[in-house]
């Protein structure tokens, strides 16, 4: 899980409640992202992602 729970917390009002399975939908997002993020690398031919690649 790349995403830590108790950092959510400190992003959000403290007036907002955080759903139980947020964590796991921003870890899901966070996995495609990085994944399209290595294959952008890769038709580019680096085998370093780069900020430009998100």
């Amino acid at each position: 899980m790349l995403i830590i729970k108790s950092n959510i917390r400190k992003q959000v009002p403290k007036e907002m409640r955080v759903g139980i399975d947020v964590a796991n939908a921003l870890d899901k997002a966070a996995q495609e992202l990085l994944k399209k993020a290595v294959e952008r690398a890769k038709e580019n031919k680096r085998t370093t992602i780069l900020a430009q690649d998100i």
